[in-house]
């Protein structure tokens, strides 16, 4: 097992500081221009795939990396760079972690692929799983999918929502509900592959941030897709089922908890995504307050701006080592039994919209114009506290879990 340190080891540093590079040299001249235009910022993702960022094998790589630090590593230095453009490299991988984690070796050999594409023709892919009824509340899932025996093929019908890279994905993982008695135990998640008829995309959402970002609703209407492609197989779901089925007959909240445990083990990618904009914005403010004269003086030389800056660094600070602290944790196997994962996403993406609010007060009038890019981090930030459970979600499973109340 892996121990806890607070230093990065020669590997690492080398790909924090060549990520740190393609973020500054290659990301933030663009960031202006690609959320301006609200589109998939595409010749920035086939430069990164081109460097072999935009790939599951770099992802892949720093997911196993035995301290648990790599995807957080990489996470914080991309996003330093804009949140949207780096959403739009690492959005596949929501996907790709979907069929990796549930889907056969026939399958991720098939599919994780297509979802990339190779450097001269780069594809994207889609996760769907929320719903304009079904966010937080998963088990409210509306989106059937349906058997047909006869013809070996899933029948999908539903709408999602807020799916990045929807509607202009090559492939779609679709998450739907199987067994609806059994709530979010009766779900299952499907592979829908390029060009498969009666998937569209739906409304194309404009957003107050993370602009770069393709975000929108995905309409199934009779979609049908092969037997084989149920992420796991139908064995493996009939098996799965049987076993809900039981258990919600003896109580199923034991059940509930471990699924929880899966979302605490995500989350603090999020976390990391959110310190890499906090960092961005201290930066600028920071700078701007060193060279910025006021009355005779930089304005650092106030307190009222120095003493921001003070506690806009530690919170980034103490927001990171939340972040590898459950990042390790999740990694070597340990037991969130404080709710660590949500812990470090709540603290996070609360402190980056704190910090990108301070960077504007700090920058004054310059700070509110789209010609610093404080205004935008600050738009961006906002999105941290939403996605990937709510603030008042983080809370709740976090108080829950202090208690030893269930989380439902």
């Amino acid at each position: 097992m892996a121990e806890f340190t607070m230093d990065l080891n020669d590997e690492q540093k080398e790909v924090r500081d060549w990520l740190h590079g393609f973020a500054a040299d290659v990301i933030r001249p663009a960031a202006a221009e690609w959320d301006e235009r609200e589109e998939t910022p595409w010749p920035v993702i086939q430069e990164a795939a081109k460097l072999g960022i935009y790939s599951l094998d770099f992802y892949a790589q720093q997911f196993f990396d035995p301290s648990g630090l790599g995807i957080p590593m990489a996470m914080e230095e991309l996003f330093w760079g804009d949140a949207g453009i780096a959403l739009s490299i690492v959005g596949t991988g929501l996907a790709a972690v979907g069929v990796l984690a549930n889907g056969t070796e026939e399958q991720i050999g098939t599919w994780v692929p297509q979802m990339y594409g190779d450097a001269n023709d780069v594809k994207v892919a889609a996760f769907c799983s929320s719903e304009p009824d079904a966010g937080s509340d998963v088990a409210s899932m509306r989106t059937r999918a349906v058997y047909d025996e006869a013809k070996d093929e899933w029948v999908l019908n539903g709408t999602k929502t807020w799916a990045t890279n929807g509607g202009i994905a090559n492939v779609h993982v679709v998450v739907a509900s199987v067994d609806a008695e059994l709530g979010s135990k009766g779900h299952a998640s499907f592979i829908v592959p390029p060009n498969t008829p009666g998937l569209s995309q739906g409304q194309k959402f404009k957003k107050h941030g993370i602009r770069a970002s393709h975000t929108a609703e995905v309409v199934l209407e009779n979609v049908r897709v092969p037997g084989s492609c149920l992420l796991g197989g139908k064995d493996k779901l009939d098996e799965r089922l049987a076993r809900a089925r039981e258990k919600a007959k003896k109580g199923g909240e034991r059940v509930k908890n471990a699924a929880m445990a899966t979302f605490e083990a995500s989350r603090p990618a999020v976390g990391a995504m959110a310190v890499g904009t906090a960092r961005a914005a201290y930066e600028e403010a920071l700078e701007y307050a060193k060279t910025r004269e006021q009355f005779g003086r930089p304005i650092i030389d106030n307190q009222g701006v120095a003493f921001q800056l003070a506690d806009m660094r530690t919170q980034i600070d103490a927001a990171r080592l939340l972040v590898w602290r459950a990042s390790w944790m999740a990694t070597t196997g340990k037991k969130f039994e404080n709710a660590e994962g949500s812990m470090s996403k709540l603290f996070a993406s609360e402190t980056a919209k704190k910090v990108t609010a301070q960077a504007i007060q700090i920058l004054g009038g310059n700070g509110f114009t789209r010609e610093y890019p404080v205004e935008r981090m600050h738009r961006d930030a906002a999105i941290y506290t939403i996605f990937e459970g709510t603030s008042e979600i983080q809370r709740l499973v976090i108080a829950r879990t202090l208690s030893g109340l269930p989380i439902r």
